[in-house]
């Protein structure tokens, strides 16, 4: 009988969609190897709060004193991370990727037990709150964000990066790695019976969204081992990816499936990401030349029109004093140490000034049909 492949198998054996009631590492333990194409984690952030905190007028602030909180010292908090973060390195596919998010209390020592076990940092980003919490006893900086971290499984993976789709969110301009983004607040922030929020620490799902368009495709597999009020499911449903939650606290998987079954996923094309540039079939300038779609000696003018130079027949350029690539001799123009002669380059047509990348795509959209 034949063996199914392997990332078949793996996929059966998935709990997909589901919430995992009890602890993570022997949850993780369960799941196939290398099955898991990306991982969001919210670990306990061990706050060692000393006593209670009040606001001015006395009221009592509620920070997080749960019990899953805590630990005995920093060595059994490491201890922790080192079990949990070997168990998601062994459920990542070879080009998955994982965020961790921490405050100034654990996410150093997160980070330095993520590389001892050979994931590769790719950022640290700043998620910097509009609307932070004051600090109340006047005795240090107003805590105003958290870190992520965002590290493939190894420096030889290659993690889904959509590099177009961060900066159609950005409109237009390239992703940083400084995200102001609010804390999770009104109808999204989920009550307790007492009113009370459920959770101290949940996840805006702004957050959760911004993280899932840049580095996930629709279908992949999301994992989330502190899935707390499940932000990461909710929004994994909604944008079409699958979704995999653990979560030891009754009360917090409860509430998550409660929430989960009310959203609604939106349509393929929705979920869809404007596609990078460098997945789609490389297209050489002269290619351009060879189909006719531009002339041997035809000219090529920059932008502004004051910088020229000529099309040859073997797809360069050549320019008063240098012959070369389209980049070349741009960047020879420009006295620049590069440039991008798709963006850079011009034609004249029936009066109207087009840049030769329009060329390119319609060679693109040719290959892909």
């Amino acid at each position: 009988m034949p063996r199914k492949p392997a990332a078949a198998t793996a996929a059966l054996d998935l709990p997909l969609d589901r919430i995992i009631e009890g602890d993570c590492i022997a949850a993780m333990a369960a799941l196939p190897e290398a099955s898991v194409d990306l991982i969001f984690a919210d670990p306990p952030y061990n706050l060692q709060l000393k006593g209670e905190l009040h606001r001015p007028d006395n009221s009592q602030v509620d920070a997080v004193d749960a019990a899953w909180d805590r630990f005995a010292s920093f060595e059994a908090y490491d201890a922790f991370t080192r079990a949990w973060a070997t168990e998601a390195r062994r459920v990542l596919k070879p080009d998955g990727a994982i965020w961790v998010i921490g405050a100034y209390h654990n996410v150093f020592r997160v980070g330095a037990t993520l590389q001892d076990l050979g994931f590769w940092i790719l950022n640290d980003v700043v998620w910097r709150k509009s609307n932070p919490m004051p600090n109340f006893r006047g005795k240090r900086f107003t805590n105003a964000h958290e870190t992520l971290i965002w590290a493939a499984r190894s420096d030889a993976g290659r993690p889904v990066f959509n590099y177009d789709a961060a900066k159609a969110l950005n409109e237009g301009l390239q992703m940083r790695s400084d995200w102001v983004i609010p804390l999770c607040t009104g109808a999204e922030r989920l009550k307790g019976a007492d009113g009370a929020k459920l959770h101290p620490t949940q996840k805006p799902e702004a957050l959760l969204h911004r993280v899932l368009v840049t580095t996930t495709k629709p279908g992949d597999v999301v994992l989330d081992p502190f899935f707390g009020a499940g932000t990461t499911g909710a929004v994994a449903k909604r944008l079409r990816r699958r979704w995999i939650g653990i979560e030891r606290e009754p009360a917090y998987v409860e509430a998550a499936r409660r929430r989960i079954e009310g959203v609604r996923a939106v349509s393929e094309e929705a979920a869809s990401a404007t596609p990078s540039k460098r997945a789609e079939p490389r297209v050489a300038f002269g290619q351009l030349v060879e189909r006719g779609l531009l002339r041997p000696g035809e000219v090529l003018r920059s932008a502004c029109g004051r910088k020229q130079a000529r099309v040859r027949a073997d797809g360069t350029l050549v320019c008063a004093d240098a012959t070369g690539s389209i980049h070349q001799i741009g960047a020879h123009l420009q006295r620049a140490p590069s440039c991008n002669g798709w963006t850079y380059w011009h034609f004249e047509r029936d009066g109207a000034v087009v840049p030769i990348d329009a060329l390119r795509s319609a060679i693109r959209a040719e290959m892909q049909v």
